[in-house]
């Protein structure tokens, strides 16, 4: 089985191939340039140094949302080229539970946080349950746009440990220090921003149960319409 991973859902681009569990090569920047300039490039360039046929692909994971409303499009829109180029099937990755899947096997509450303006995060709280010789990703609560104070009141009612990571963690770190009631850590830098390898991993697990989508009718999942949608819906009001 080999997949490849896309993730332009925030401030990372990134781009991933991972074959029967083994991660065969990764490019991900974190650094000033719009995806629409990095993306395909970046493709371009991980396809060369391992010398990828595009054609053995089985499917194409993709970053689905929530996230950066261009962004969510540019990983959309080059998502869909490539499957339907290549006759594959997408596998949409919820963004929170890829970022989730880079603290695999954790015993604490994992709560992705990501920078939604506006005062708010888009966020969930996961937690890995043991299963057979793994781990299972099972979502605590679910993903949505929230005021980051109702996530730490939510978060201290469990009573139990939380790791955070996203970029909405330098953005809230100070309130998550003053608000938080339960023990918290901070994911490392190796692990606290979007990678296309764990979009790519966790897309191989949805790929062998059967989840995946035609390539023509993917759509990201933004969670909340874009300033231009409401402010154009205050005005029709």
């Amino acid at each position: 089985m080999k997949i490849l991973g896309l993730d332009s859902s925030g401030l990372v681009a990134s781009v991933a191939v991972v074959e029967d569990d083994e991660l065969v090569a990764e490019y991900t920047t974190n650094y000033k340039k719009t995806h629409s300039q990095t993306l395909l490039p970046m493709l371009e360039e991980l396809k060369s140094m391992i010398e990828l046929d595009l054609g053995t692909l089985d499917a194409i994971a993709l970053a689905s949302g929530p996230g950066s409303f261009t962004g969510l499009r540019i990983g959309s829109a080059t998502a869909k080229g490539l499957g339907l180029a290549l006759d594959r099937p997408l596998v949409e990755v919820p963004t929170l539970e890829g970022l989730a899947w880079n603290l695999w096997g954790t015993d604490r509450v994992v709560c992705p946080l990501m920078d939604a303006r506006r005062n708010q995060v888009y966020t969930a709280a996961y937690e890995f349950l043991p299963v057979g010789e793994g781990y299972e990703l099972s979502g605590i609560l679910p993903q949505s746009p929230r005021d980051i104070q109702a996530v730490l009141e939510e978060l201290t009612g469990l009573g139990r440990a939380v790791v955070f990571l996203g970029d909405g963690v330098p953005v809230y770190r100070e309130t998550i220090r003053e608000k938080c009631g339960v023990p918290y850590t901070f994911a490392p830098a190796n692990s606290n921003r979007q990678r296309a390898a764990s979009i790519a991993g966790l897309g191989s697990v949805y790929f062998s149960r059967g989840m995946t989508v035609d390539a023509a009718g993917h759509r990201p999942e933004y969670l909340r319409q874009s300033q231009a949608e409401q402010e154009a819906g205050r005005e029709q009001a």
